[in-house]
C-alpha cells in the first residue's frame, strides 16, 4: 500500500484520486497513519463483505440458541 503524508496528498489530490483507483493509499499526519483513501468500488465490496459476515454471526447466533448452545452474561464475563 502506498503511503502519502498530508500535506503530500494535499498538494497532489488529482494524484492521489488517480492512485487511489488502482489500490488503497495511506495517508498519514505528524508520523501517524490517518486515514486510507480506496476507491468506490473497493469501499463497496468492503462493506458487503462487512454485511454478510454480519448475517453469517447472526445467523450462527441463531442456531447455537436453537441447539441450547448458549450461556449465561455473567458466566461469559467470567470466562473472558
Amino acid at each position: 500500500m502506498h503511503t502519502l503524508t498530508a500535506n503530500d496528498a494535499k498538494r497532489n489530490f488529482g494524484e492521489l484520486l488517480l492512485s487511489a483507483q488502482r489500490e488503497p493509499v495511506k495517508i498519514s499526519k505528524n508520523s501517524k497513519d490517518a486515514v486510507v483513501v480506496m476507491s468506490i468500488k473497493d469501499f463497496e465490496e468492503l462493506e458487503a463483505m462487512k454485511a454478510e459476515y454480519i448475517k453469517y454471526c447472526f445467523e450462527s447466533a441463531k442456531e447455537d440458541l436453537a441447539q441450547g448452545n448458549a450461556i449465561d452474561g455473567e458466566t461469559f464475563l467470567k470466562n473472558l
